[in-house]
C-alpha cells in the first residue's frame, strides 16, 4: 500500500474515515478529515449508526406505520361498517298490502321479528345459542383462536363435513355487513369487522343484535319472529327444548326448518341439548328431561304473494312506507286504493267474457286517478304478465280522443263540419270501415261513426304536433310517431295510461296520475311547482263529453250503453289484433282491452263487441244499474205481460239471455227470475251491430 502522504486527497479521506470507524464507535455528529498538506479539516460523512441503533430506528418506523394503518382501518370501518347497520335485518321486511278498507290482499318479503334484548331473555335461551355456536363467546375478542385451531385439526384429520370456526361476532359481521362469498378477502374483512364490533359494543349488545337478525328458515328472520312462527309464543316463553331447536336451525335453516323437516330439526335439537349439558349450562337431569319438540303446522299462506294489482303497486307502496330507509322489525302495512268489491266484480266479468285463447285486461279508477280494480289477464297463476300496465299495444280508434281534443282546442265545436270524402295525404289513403263516405258531416257524427277519414283530415288541419301535444297533456308518456297515421292509433300505449287520459276528460283536469296507494308521496318543491294540474276549458270539456256521449249511445259503442248517462269510445286495430273500450259513468272510469299476447289476428273482434259488452257488464254491477239491453228486455217483457191480460198471464213464458251478464231471464206469472246461462262460455258473441274493423291501411 502506498504511503499515506502519497495518496490522493479522496483516498486520504476514505482512509481517515475507516480508521475512525474502527477506533471510535461513538463518534461526533460529523467527522472531519484532512488532506495531509496544511492540516485543514474538511467535513467527511454523516455519523455512522450502530446495528443496535439501526434496529431501533426500523422498530420506530414499523410502529408508526402500524398506527397509521390502524387509523386508516378505523376510518374505513366507520364509513363502510357503521354500527347502525348491525341493527338492520339482512333482508327487507315483509310488506302487507291492504285494500281501501284495510283488509290484507297480498304480502311480499321476509318476516322480520322485533328486536330482542339478550339481557331480558331466559338464561337457557341465550345459553342454547352460545353452547352450539360460540362456547367461548364471553371470553374471546371477536375471533376464537382455539376454535380456529380445533376446526383446522378436525378438517385436516377427518373426512367428515368441515367444521366452521366463526364466532357469534363474526356471524353478526357477515350477516350485517358482508355477502356470502367464500373468499379470503371476505374472511379478512369479517375478522376486522368482528374486532371493530367487539371494541365498540358490549357482549350483550352483540348477542342481542345477532339474535335479532339471524335467519331461521321459512323466510323468518330474528328470534321473535321464529318463536312466533314455529311455536306461537314469545322468546321469553320458550322452553329449553324449544330454544335448543331454534338454536340448531342456525346451522342450516333452509334444510332444517321444522315445518318441512321436523325429524332433522329434532336431531339437531338433541345435539344442542348435549352441547348445553357439556358446557355446564344445564344439568344432566335437565338434559334428559327435554322431549322432542312439536311445532305449529305449516299454514298455507292465506295471502298471495302477488296479484296483478299488488305487483303494480308494490314499488309505490315500498316508497311510501319508507322501507327503503331501513325500517326494522314487524310487518309493514300499506293501505291501497283497491276496492275489494269492485275487484271481485272485475274478475267475475273477465271470467264471463267467454274468451278462448285471447287475453283480456281491465283497469278501473276514479277520475282523480285512484285505481280501484285491476285485472291483467285471465289467470295470474298461468301468467303474471300484467297486460293492463306492462303491455304496449296500439289503441286504434280510442286514440281519436286526442285528435278531436286538438280540434276542439283549435276552436272547432261538435257541430263543426269535416269532409268525409276520400283523402290522399302525401300518398297515404285512409279508408272508412264500411267504405262509405258521407261528405260534409259534423264532428259529433264523425266521432260516433269512428270515421277514419275524418280523423285523418282533422289531423291534417290542426297538425300532427297538436295531436301529440294533446296526448302528452293527458298523460301519454310512450313514444308517439311524428306522422299522420297516429290519428288512427298506430302508436303503442298502455291500457293504464290510456284509461287515465279518459279520466282527465271526466274530471276536467289533466294530467291524471294513476296511483294505488292512499298515502300521498312527499314531493319536492320543484315537483310541487311544476306538477300542478291544468284545467280543461269549459267549452272544450263539454264538447269532448258531447262527442263521447254520441259514440257510446248512438255510435260504435252502443253495446256498452247503460241506463244512466255514460261516455266512452271504442278502439280496434287491423285484423282485430287489439280491441278496446274505454269510458266512464258517474265516478268510475274503466278501460278494457282484448287481444292475443303474440299480436296475432282475431277475425271478427272489434271494440264494439266483446270489450264493450264486458265493460257494460262490469259497470252495471259496479254501479247497481242496468245495461240498456237488459233495460229494454225488461221493458218489453212488462209490456207483453200487460197486453195479455190477467187470464192469459199464466200462459206467458218468455225466456231470453241478458248479453254480457251470462244470465237467463224467465218471465212468468210469478215475476222475473234469473238463471245461469246454459250457453257455453266459449261460444262467440253475437254479431255486432256495427263492424269497426280497421282497414288494411291502419298499421
Amino acid at each position: 500500500m502506498a504511503p499515506y502522504d502519497r495518496l490522493p486527497p479522496a483516498a486520504r479521506v476514505r482512509h481517515a474515515y475507516d480508521r475512525v470507524i474502527d477506533a471510535v464507535p461513538a463518534a461526533p455528529e460529523r467527522l472531519w478529515a484532512t488532506d495531509g498538506e496544511d492540516d485543514t479539516l474538511y467535513p467527511a460523512v454523516d455519523r455512522p449508526v450502530s446495528r443496535r441503533h439501526r434496529w431501533l430506528r426500523w422498530l420506530v418506523r414499523g410502529v408508526a406505520a402500524g398506527i397509521l394503518l390502524l387509523v386508516v382501518a378505523i376510518v374505513w370501518l366507520a364509513i363502510t361498517a357503521p354500527l347502525s347497520r348491525s341493527l338492520q335485518p339482512p333482508a327487507p321486511p315483509s310488506i302487507t298490502i291492504t285494500d281501501a278498507d284495510g283488509n290484507p290482499i297480498a304480502r311480499r318479503g321476509a318476516i322480520i321479528g322485533a328486536r330482542v334484548d339478550a339481557a331480558t331473555l331466559p338464561r337457557h335461551v341465550t345459553d342454547a345459542f352460545v353452547a352450539i355456536e360460540d362456547r367461548r363467546f364471553y371470553s374471546h375478542w371477536g375471533v376464537d383462536p382455539r376454535g380456529i385451531a380445533r376446526a383446522l385439526f378436525h378438517n385436516a384429520t377427518t373426512d367428515e363435513r368441515n367444521q366452521g370456526a366463526s364466532t357469534i361476532t363474526q356471524q353478526l359481521a357477515k350477516n350485517a355487513f358482508l355477502d356470502s362469498d367464500r373468499t379470503v378477502g371476505r374472511k379478512l374483512r369479517e375478522v376486522m369487522i368482528a374486532f371493530w364490533l367487539e371494541a365498540r359494543l358490549s357482549k350483550n349488545e352483540i348477542l342481542s343484535r345477532y339474535l335479532s337478525n339471524v335467519y331461521f328458515g321459512d323466510n323468518v328472520y330474528g328470534l321473535t319472529a321464529a318463536a312466533q312462527h314455529y311455536f306461537g309464543r314469545t322468546p321469553q316463553q320458550l322452553s329449553i327444548g324449544q330454544a335448543a331447536m331454534l338454536a340448531g336451525l342456525v346451522k342450516a335453516p333452509s334444510r332444517l326448518a321444522p315445518t318441512s323437516n321436523l325429524d332433522g330439526a329434532r336431531r339437531r335439537q338433541v345435539v344442542v341439548v348435549a352441547a348445553m349439558a357439556e358446557a355446564g349450562f344445564i344439568t344432566p337431569d335437565q338434559a334428559a328431561a327435554v322431549q322432542p319438540q312439536r311445532v305449529l303446522p305449516a299454514r298455507p299462506d292465506a295471502l298471495p304473494t302477488g296479484t296483478y294489482f299488488a305487483d303494480w303497486v308494490l314499488p309505490e307502496a315500498r316508497e311510501v312506507s319508507g322501507e327503503h330507509e331501513g325500517a326494522f322489525g314487524g310487518d309493514v302495512q300499506v293501505r291501497t286504493t283497491l276496492d275489494r268489491r269492485l275487484q271481485r266484480l272485475a274478475e267475475a266479468a273477465v271470467r264471463r267474457s267467454g274468451l278462448r285463447q285471447a287475453q283480456v285486461a281491465l283497469v278501473a279508477m276514479h277520475p282523480d286517478g285512484r285505481v280501484v280494480a285491476m285485472v291483467g289477464g285471465k289467470d295470474y297463476r298461468a301468467s303474471t304478465f300484467n297486460r293492463a300496465t306492462q303491455a304496449r299495444r296500439q289503441p286504434g280508434s280510442a286514440f281519436k280522443l286526442f285528435v278531436y281534443l286538438a280540434a276542439l282546442r283549435s276552436g272547432m265545436t261538435p257541430d263543426s263540419t269535416v269532409d268525409d270524402s276520400p283523402l290522399d295525404w302525401a300518398g297515404w289513403r285512409p279508408h272508412n270501415d264500411d267504405n262509405r263516405y258521407l261528405g260534409p258531416i259534423n264532428l259529433r257524427r264523425a266521432f260516433a261513426r269512428s270515421c277514419n277519414v275524418c280523423a285523418a283530415r282533422l289531423t291534417q288541419q290542426v297538425g300532427v304536433r297538436s295531436v301529440i301535444r294533446a296526448a302528452r297533456d293527458l298523460g301519454i308518456s310512450t313514444p308517439i310517431a311524428n306522422e299522420a297515421t297516429i290519428s288512427l292509433g298506430t302508436s303503442q300505449v298502455s291500457l293504464l295510461e290510456l284509461t287515465a287520459a279518459y279520466a282527465a276528460v271526466a274530471s276536467g283536469e289533466y294530467p291524471v296520475h294513476p296511483h294505488g296507494v292512499t298515502a300521498a308521496r312527499e314531493r319536492g318543491w320543484l315537483e310541487q311547482f311544476t306538477a300542478r294540474p291544468s284545467t280543461i276549458p269549459a267549452d272544450v270539456e263539454s264538447g269532448m263529453k258531447a262527442l263521447l256521449d254520441s259514440s257510446l249511445n248512438r255510435g260504435t259503442g252502443v253495446e256498452a250503453a247503460l241506463s244512466v248517462p255514460a261516455w266512452g269510445k271504442t278502439g280496434t286495430t287491423q285484423d282485430g289484433r287489439d280491441a278496446l273500450f274505454i269510458g266512464w259513468a258517474r265516478d268510475l272510469v274503466v278501460g278494457v282491452w282484448v287481444g292475443n299476447d303474440d299480436n296475432t289476428p282475431n277475425p271478427g273482434l272489434h271494440g264494439g263487441g266483446v270489450p264493450a259488452r264486458l265493460w257494460g257488464s262490469f259497470m252495471a254491477q259496479a254501479l247497481g244499474v242496468q245495461t240498456r239491453a237488459a233495460q229494454h228486455a225488461a221493458a218489453a217483457a212488462t209490456d207483453d205481460t200487460e197486453a195479455t191480460g190477467n187470464d192469459s198471464a199464466g200462459a206467458l213464458n218468455i225466456t231470453g239471455t241478458l248479453e254480457g251478464l251470462g244470465l237467463d231471464v224467465h218471465i212468468g206469472r210469478d215475476g222475473v227470475t234469473l238463471g245461469k246461462d246454459d250457453r257455453r262460455r266459449d261460444d262467440p258473441p253475437p254479431p255486432p251491430a256495427r263492424d269497426e274493423r280497421r282497414p288494411e291501411d291502419e298499421r
